[in-house]
């Protein structure tokens, strides 16, 4: 990955999203040759020269502090995890200065048995456990059957932006498709940011850049985002409507790994469907048995 292109590219989109009156300077008029921030007029926000966020944004990263970045967040209104992200893309770009600080990630392709025994008991909620390139490593029973669309006939490991972009049953099996899309970006962006050495996700991204218009454009946009809580509605083919809340979760033990729960208010029709849904689960599994 090109970590000092991601930091220019980074901080120039995210000036582009602001105006002078957002961060409390005047706006004198007159034509912007681009749109947001002026760079003089981050630098000003942010207690720092304009000479020195100019090589900042030109990717020069050498001897950035923290008080540094903290000022340039501040400035550009930058949330928790586009903070971390700036922070990760610094941190990465100073490692390529010194190719053996650089580290490639050991990725784990399989849960501890104290783990697959753990969420194997969770059998009224799905639960599906993911890496950071998105990698569907295990799920319990429920899970599979809630997300049988992007596991069955896909040779492991299902990876669920593949599936998102470049599957078309995603566009029916999420109901909300393209807030799924931009979530999904969102997410890998992140995940580059802390891990970018990683080679099996930059040729992820490479695959999905070539093979899909959309993910290039939404990778262009150098959105961040953490996975950690929110709604997913999806169209089961079998139970139908599903409104799901979820949390994410990372592993102490088995680290690298996420999982996430997902679960319907009680009473609700999505609740009704869950059960339908283990039901007809549990009752495949017995025939299987047999």
């Amino acid at each position: 990955m090109d970590t000092r292109g991601d930091i220019s590219d980074f901080l120039t989109t995210r000036r582009a999203k602001l105006t002078p009156e957002q961060v409390g300077l005047p706006d004198f008029g007159g034509r912007r040759r681009v749109p947001g921030l002026r760079r003089e007029e981050v630098a000003l926000v942010a207690g720092m020269s304009s000479e020195y966020y100019k090589r900042l944004e030109r990717g020069n990263a050498a001897g950035v502090s923290e008080s540094v970045i903290d000022g340039v967040s501040r400035a550009l209104q930058l949330d928790e995890a586009e903070h971390a992200h700036l922070k990760d893309l610094i941190r990465a770009a100073n490692a390529g200065d010194r190719p053996q600080q650089r580290q490639r990630p050991v990725r784990k392709s399989q849960l501890s048995p104290g783990m697959r025994q753990t969420i194997d008991a969770m059998s009224t909620v799905p639960v599906f456990v993911q890496n950071g390139r998105l990698d569907a490593i295990a799920t319990n029973s429920l899970g599979r059957a809630l997300f049988s669309e992007m596991l069955d006939s896909v040779r492991p490991p299902a990876n669920a932006a593949r599936f998102i972009f470049l599957e078309a049953r995603a566009q029916s099996f999420y109901r909300d498709w393209e807030a799924q899309t931009r979530q999904i970006v969102a997410v890998l962006r992140a995940e580059v940011g802390r891990s970018p050495y990683d080679r099996q996700l930059s040729d992820l991204v490479g695959e999905l850049s070539t093979r899909s218009d959309l993910f290039r454009k939404l990778w262009g946009a150098h959105d961040v985002r953490e996975h950690r809580t929110g709604l997913k509605n999806v169209h089961h083919p079998v139970v139908g409507d599903l409104d799901l809340t979820f949390q994410a979760m990372d592993f102490a033990s088995d680290r690298g790994l996420q999982m996430i729960v997902f679960s319907a208010e009680s009473g609700s029709a999505t609740h009704e469907r869950l059960q339908l849904l283990a039901n007809l689960s549990e009752a495949k599994a017995e025939r299987a048995i047999l």
